[in-house]
Order: C-alpha cells, then structure tokens, then sequence
C-alpha cells in the first residue's frame, strides 16, 4: 500500500489525516483531502485529483480511509523533500504575514478550525499544545514544520 513512501511521509500523511479525522472513524471526507494535500504544500492538478478520488472511494460514500488517502497522497507527494521543505516554507510564510518567522497560535487555531469545523474548542485546545510545544503561543517555523512532517 506504502510502498512508495518512506516511513517519515507515512507518518506525516498519518498525522494529517487523523487531525481531519476528528471523529476518529477512520474515514475522512474527500472534500478534505484537496485540503490537506494543499496544507503540506502539494501542487494537485484538480481534474488529476478528482479522478483519484472517485476511484479510490469506491463504495461512493464520499469519504476515504487512510489507506485510499495515501494512495492519492503518494500520487502528488514529491520524492525531493527539498521541495517539500520549500512548499511547507510558502505556506507558513502565507500565515506569516509580518514575516517574523512564527505564526500566533490564534492564527494556527483559525486554520485547523477552518481545516476542520467539526473540532471542539477542546480538541483545538490539545492540538495547539501539542504543537506549540514550548508554550510560546507562537508556533514558528520549525514546530510547524514537526507538526507537518514529523521531523
């Protein structure tokens, strides 16, 4: 199933997926894997990946498991993590608006928020301390980039 992906992309995907998986039932909406792939700064060809999708969600219930999500995923993930680092760079440096090499905590809450309007506050709550891991209530470069890549 993984076979093209290293160990640290699987868990990537991994975490992605279960922050949009909010009610833990193993299945996320496709709507949202446009979202995450964007979010770990993926380039999708939208047709590409609306055939993906329908192909993989083969029961038409309009969501996919992780393993259907990783198989879209491997489809659009770059070998160059390079590249990557660089794609995540542009999308920090989107919520970074003064350029000051961290986001407020408030904007990361407004993300994942809008990533996901099932979360409670609660659960947004524990996402954010366990991303802003010295409880700056800034959440910079680096602790986004372990929260997107495990690195």
């Amino acid at each position: 199933m993984t076979e093209a992906l290293d160990s640290e992309q699987v868990q990537m995907l991994k975490r992605a997926f279960s922050m949009f998986d909010s009610g833990k039932t193993g299945r996320i909406d496709k709507e949202k894997v446009r979202t995450i792939l964007q979010t770990l700064g993926l380039m999708i060809d939208e047709l590409e990946l609306e055939a993906l999708v329908a192909d993989e969600d083969k029961d038409e219930n309009g969501r996919l498991n992780f393993e259907a999500f990783c198989r879209v995923a491997t489809h659009f993930l770059d070998e160059d993590d390079e590249v990557m680092q660089k794609e995540l760079k542009e999308a920090f440096r989107l919520y970074d608006k003064e350029g000051n090499g961290y986001i407020p905590t408030s904007s990361l809450r407004e993300i994942l928020a809008a990533l996901d309007d099932q979360l409670t506050p609660d659960q947004l709550d524990e996402m954010i301390a366990e991303i802003d891991t010295d409880g700056s209530g800034t959440v910079d470069f680096d602790e986004f980039m372990e929260m997107m890549t495990g690195d």
